[in-house]
């Protein structure tokens, strides 16, 4: 009870600085239930007259504090909730906080390390970027070689006990609206501040994120056109993380990169195909692509940093992209909309021809435009919207990576206005339909499906066992004599059915 009362009162002052910055002065009372609309109206009689709308909500945010900040960046990676534009506004919002004293950072160090900073770097300098959770200092080691500059990322003092407590804040106010009002559901309110949470909780250890750094180093090591800083994993721990410094231009710094003799188009280029061959081929790919986490260093390659929020496709997830902007291309929208069916992200209740017909809406205007004239990324936006009126379930994995391919291509697209996204995309999503669905592809899954039968019929005499053992359990047991038909007929039918299930794959097998 005291709980909710709290959670009620803090969310009630974050009410009232939303509403105080104008931030409801823009929403269209018309799109809100009835029921709503009277607080509506009451929040912007409150409201300042000189900030309203998208530049209010920033700043808003802004006074509510860091977990409000995290959580409005976090929302920039769902548009399907707040709408496009709302999205892109969030994506700006920066960590304005006043960054803790170097002697604060260096006593967090020392408590991390059981260490004085002295044995730990040769020089450790002042704060040079702070944000909600860490801050960075550029410091140096020594080495074989002599000195080597490092980034050092420090977590803020006392910063899991402020997000702990929004974060319950947050799950309380989920909770509520999908309770109150049942449409929310869709959504999934709940699981979004979940995710927000577990976001969190992994870029309050550094090792994670480190780890993320390694694996995306792993994965584009025999990339050409991109690298990852290496990270120092003697100097990391949960609360600090240590990797390479990297001087390079930021990537939108035309006149620099021009300056330099580095093409800006070959680079953009380079930038969208990094993106769909780590989101296809690695099923693993960096989520927070604005331009200040890109740089260009000496050797033309761009390096990526801040491994805090990266996204995972799966299997299926990358087979959809691939097929949904291939499909695109080619204007089969039949098969299309079958790609959505076979994923079961539409349920069956609709027919797959509607369903064409509703993304040839979709797909049809993109071809009176000239090439360079085509968003990939408005593309797959208005896809989630009319998928939307089919009852797709949210899928959060699509929409970051739909938000991400937002971002990235705005960010290519002011190294090169003219760029042709489908060109450019191409002999990425080409090559990898050819390797996974093409007959070698069909080989591997083979493959993939002999090794799961392997596996399911070594683990059979277990399952069977277990199964035994139950029934010996059941036939014992006086107290449960009256279920023992049910329970038997119960576990009969699954024996019946693991056997038929030997069979069947046997025989799949046997004819293939």
């Amino acid at each position: 009870m005291f709980a909710a009362v709290g959670h009620g009162l803090r969310l009630a002052r974050a009410g009232f600085v939303f509403a105080r910055e104008g931030a409801f002065v823009d929403v269209d009372p018309a799109l809100l239930p009835p029921g709503a609309r009277l607080p509506l109206a009451l929040a912007n009689m409150i409201a300042k007259r000189d900030v309203h709308g998208l530049t209010g909500l920033s700043r808003a945010i802004d006074r509510l504090g860091p977990s409000y900040v995290k959580m409005g960046q976090f929302l920039s990676t769902r548009p399907d909730i707040v709408g496009t534009k709302v999205a892109l506004e969030l994506e700006s919002l920066q960590d304005r906080v006043t960054p803790m004293s170097r002697q604060a950072a260096i006593a967090i160090i020392e408590g991390a390390f059981g260490a004085k900073i002295g044995a730990l770097f040769e020089d450790f300098g002042e704060p040079v970027a702070a944000a909600s959770i860490a801050q960075v200092h550029r410091a140096s080691v020594a080495t074989p070689e002599g000195s080597r500059p490092v980034a050092v990322k420090v977590l803020r003092g006392g910063v899991d006990k402020r997000f702990a407590r929004d974060l319950a804040d947050m799950f309380f106010a989920a909770r509520l609206a999908e309770r109150v009002l049942p449409e929310m559901r869709r959504l999934r309110m709940v699981q979004i501040v979940e995710t927000l949470a577990r976001s969190v909780r992994m870029e309050m250890d550094f090792r994670l994120e480190a780890a993320a750094a390694s694996e995306f180093a792993e994965n584009s090591k025999d990339d050409p056109d991109i690298r990852a800083p290496t990270i120092d994993w003697d100097r990391t721990t949960r609360e600090v993380m240590t990797m390479e410094w990297v001087d390079g231009i930021p990537l939108t710094d035309r006149e620099r990169l021009e300056a330099l003799g580095l093409d800006p188009k070959a680079l953009a280029r380079a930038l969208i195909q990094t993106f769909l061959r780590h989101a296809l081929r690695d099923g693993f790919f960096h989520a927070d692509m604005h331009q200040g986490n890109f740089f260009v260093d000496a050797a033309g390659r761009i390096v990526a940093v801040d491994f805090g929020i990266m996204g995972r496709l799966g299997r299926k997830e990358r087979r959809f992209l691939a097929e949904i902007l291939f499909g695109f291309i080619r204007r089969d929208y039949q098969r299309v909309a079958e790609v959505h069916f076979e994923a079961g992200y539409v349920p069956n209740v609709h027919r797959v021809e509607d369903f064409a017909q509703a993304i040839r809406a979709i797909g049809e205007p993109i071809h009176s435009r000239t090439a360079d004239q085509i968003s990939m990324a408005k593309l797959l936006t208005l896809l989630f919207e009319v998928t939307a009126l089919f009852d797709m379930t949210t899928r959060v994995e699509l929409v970051m990576l739909q938000k991400t391919m937002v971002v990235v291509e705005g960010v290519a697209r002011k190294l090169d206005p003219q760029l042709n996204m489908w060109s450019t995309s191409e002999p990425v999503v080409g090559t990898w339909i050819m390797e996974n669905l093409g007959p070698k592809g069909r080989m591997e899954d083979a493959g993939r499906g002999a090794a799961a039968l392997v596996a399911l019929v070594a683990e059979a005499p277990r399952h069977l066992e277990q199964i035994a053992a139950k029934l010996e359990i059941l036939a014992a047991d006086a107290l449960v004599k009256r279920f023992e038909r049910s329970e038997l007929g119960r576990l009969c039918y699954i024996l019946i059915g693991v056997l038929l299930t030997f069979l069947l794959f046997a025989l799949i097998r046997w004819v293939l």
